[in-house]
């Protein structure tokens, strides 16, 4: 049986069948399974120059005359290291197409729907492997590309890698505590205002670092903090708001810079659920002085575990990364010596003078690095973050359009005023007085095979880890406690397909109106 682009050609006085695919450029030559020949590991190679082409050996190391079949010269090392790459490429897009890219087909009642997850393709896979082939392992070539892309894309001078959101919040609320800030540095003691409804890892960093968070509540539907009483909430000890994008629905940033500079408050906008939300049509993450992204897989981008700091201040840019990398004074990085020219001409502290600048540390710092192939992953990844958000965006829409006529039921989700978000999610709560309970619905859609999830922590003072913790809520906590009874959301990732959503909307009204 002969494949297009095959050819026949005699070795040896056998004949052999050489089949022919254009990988990055360059034509792979493979032969047909149980033939023999001493040169099984093929690349052809036109050389434009001479009008020649060859064929390389790239098991030997030996390059041939394509007509001929016979030896030329040794392989030079630069070019068999590529194109040893490329075959192990070329096998790598193969076994996608072979094991992971046929999805099995929805079946209604017995395929598992979830709720978010990966969404990939063989360049993430080919990124991953070719990042491997160097194992360096640590960051790398592919991070610097990342953070340099990245910074791009969301359009802030300086984003820096870390191993997951939480730790990207945790960098970003540490940097505020440095001596280097002087007054400006947050210190023990010292409030922060945020909410209650929300993820854990947004809050902790303050309670990490011997601040005292300031709970408001939130409105329900935009489910972000009612921004007009935040001014009220203010004291002498205030030095920061803290806050995230709720389920990718932008908060109020108008009101909060507003106030934030009228106070000279630090702002961090955690940006985890949010990529690719606008507000004023201008990407969140660009507003306060240092925003975080999540790359866990229900996010918008993914390189397994992953996540930014981000930020348009050299200073903050400095200290975030001094926290990330050990604590360390230097900024060389890895691998590097001697990038401020000056490595053992430093005093600082109580060092003596001309102590090694690489191991001078200015911060309480950790070890919150990416590997390599976290960030090869998250190159092809971020290409594909406008396709992300619009798929998101239909689907959101698409279960709004299907459940709307649900409102005397359930609170339907609404985006902020001036707020273009691209949805994590797809949130829900019961209107008071409704015949059925939060648990009944969402046992009843797990059963379904619809993954279902919470507002995350519901109410942060109500978990068992917050107690005992220094806190304070200014006002109440109406909407919050509402939303750890009546609230859950399905989802809206660019995996469901019109198919699976129209499912979750047939599920949920079949339940409301039997």
């Amino acid at each position: 049986m002969l494949f297009a682009g095959s050819v026949v050609r005699t070795i040896d006085n056998k004949k052999v069948v050489i089949t022919s695919k254009l990988v990055d450029g360059y034509h792979v030559l493979e032969l047909f399974p149980g033939t023999l020949t001493d040169i099984d590991y093929q690349v052809e190679i036109f050389i434009e120059v001479t009008q020649d082409t060859f064929l390389c050996d790239v098991r030997n190391q030996e390059i041939y005359k394509e007509n001929e079949l016979t030896y030329i010269e040794d392989l030079p090392k630069e070019i068999f290291e590529k194109l040893m790459r490329l075959e192990i490429l070329s096998k790598v897009g193969q076994f996608y197409h072979l094991f992971h890219e046929k999805k099995q087909e929805f079946v209604p009642e017995k395929s598992s729907l979830s709720y978010g997850g990966r969404v990939y393709n063989e360049l993430e896979m080919k990124s991953l492997v070719d990042s491997s082939l160097d194992f360096w392992l640590t960051a790398g070539r592919y991070n610097k590309e990342f953070e340099k892309k990245f910074a791009e894309f969301i359009g802030v001078r300086y984003a820096l890698l870390t191993n997951s959101g939480s730790s990207a919040n945790l960098l970003a609320f540490s940097a505020l505590t440095s001596p280097k800030l002087g007054e400006r540095r947050i210190s023990p003691g010292d409030e922060v205002i945020t909410v209650a409804a929300g993820f854990p890892t947004t809050v902790t960093p303050i309670v990490q670092n011997g601040a005292v968070p300031v709970f408001l509540d939130v409105d329900l539907g935009t489910y972000n903090i009612l921004a007009e009483r935040i001014e009220d909430a203010i004291t002498p000890k205030t030095k920061a708001i803290m806050i995230a994008h709720t389920m990718g629905n932008p908060f109020n940033l108008d009101k909060v810079m507003e106030v934030a500079k009228k106070y000279n408050l630090w702002v961090i906008e955690d940006n985890c659920d949010a990529l690719g939300s606008r507000y004023n049509d201008k990407l969140t993450g660009t507003f306060g002085h240092i925003a975080t992204s999540s790359f866990y897989p229900p996010h918008h981008m993914t390189m397994g575990e992953g996540g930014a700091v981000y930020t348009n201040d050299p200073q903050l840019k400095m200290i975030i990364e001094s926290f990330r990398d050990w604590g360390r004074d230097c900024w060389c990085p890895s691998g590097c010596d001697d990038t401020c020219k000056k490595r053992f001409g430093w005093q600082l502290g109580t060092l003596p003078q001309g102590y090694d600048h690489k191991y001078t540390y200015s911060h309480i710092g950790y070890n919150l690095r990416v590997t390599d192939m976290q960030a090869a992953i998250g190159v092809e990844q971020l290409k594909k973050v406008p396709h992300f958000t619009e798929a998101r965006k239909r689907n959101f829409n698409r279960l709004l359009s299907g459940l709307k006529d649900l409102n005397e039921y359930f609170i339907l989700p609404q985006a902020t005023n001036n707020a273009d978000p691209s949805w994590f999610g797809f949130i829900l709560t019961l209107q008071d007085g409704v015949h059925f309970t939060k648990n009944q619905i969402v046992n009843y859609l797990e059963e379904s095979k619809i993954q279902t999830r919470m507002l995350f922590s519901g109410n942060l003072i109500r978990q068992p880890a917050f107690q005992g913790v220094n806190y304070r809520i200014h006002g109440d906590l109406t909407n919050t406690d509402k939303i750890l009874l009546d609230t859950f959301l399905v989802g809206v990732y660019p995996g469901l397909t019109y198919e699976m959503i129209d499912y979750v909307v047939e599920k949920i009204q079949h339940f409301v109106k039997k």
